[in-house]
């Protein structure tokens, strides 16, 4: 778990609740993306970037998400979500995934969203801030 911790400096801790699992007794597929959601507004928390939700004009949109499911995961366990990022271009970037499992001390789900800054007045896609972007370089794991 340390060295997990070490590789994501970024990351958020989510206690699995009982009302989670499904009738297979394992967490259903859907809470992944919760998961990954809470990790994502986290990671904008931790960096300071969640001043983009503050600007009602513009923000980050997801454009798609993906999960991939290693291990089942039952209660109780708590996951720790670490997050990186790739692929920044000037609308948008990658952010990446892990979800470990306390219990199995095992990686147990990755994922991955594309993220997109969107202007809602104009309904179009937006330039990223340089402020961000500038953050977001800070945890990208691009090998450019």
């Amino acid at each position: 778990m340390e060295d997990f911790i070490k590789q994501y400096p970024v990351h958020t801790e989510i206690p699995v609740a009982w009302g989670e699992m499904d009738a297979l007794q394992h967490v259903n597929n859907v809470a992944y993306f919760r998961y990954f959601e809470t990790a994502r507004i986290d990671f904008l928390r931790q960096t300071g970037l969640i001043s983009m939700l503050q600007d009602k004009s513009t923000g980050p949109v997801l454009s798609e998400t993906t999960a991939k499911y290693k291990r089942p995961v039952t209660f109780p366990d708590t996951l720790i979500i670490g997050a990186y990022i790739t692929d920044i271009q000037e609308d948008r970037f990658v952010m990446h995934y892990e979800a470990f499992s306390k219990a199995q001390q095992a990686v147990t789900t990755t994922g991955s969203a594309k993220v997109v800054m969107f202007n809602f007045k104009t309904g179009q896609k937006a330039a990223l801030p340089d402020h961000v972007l500038e953050v977001l370089q800070q945890h990208c794991r691009d090998k450019a």
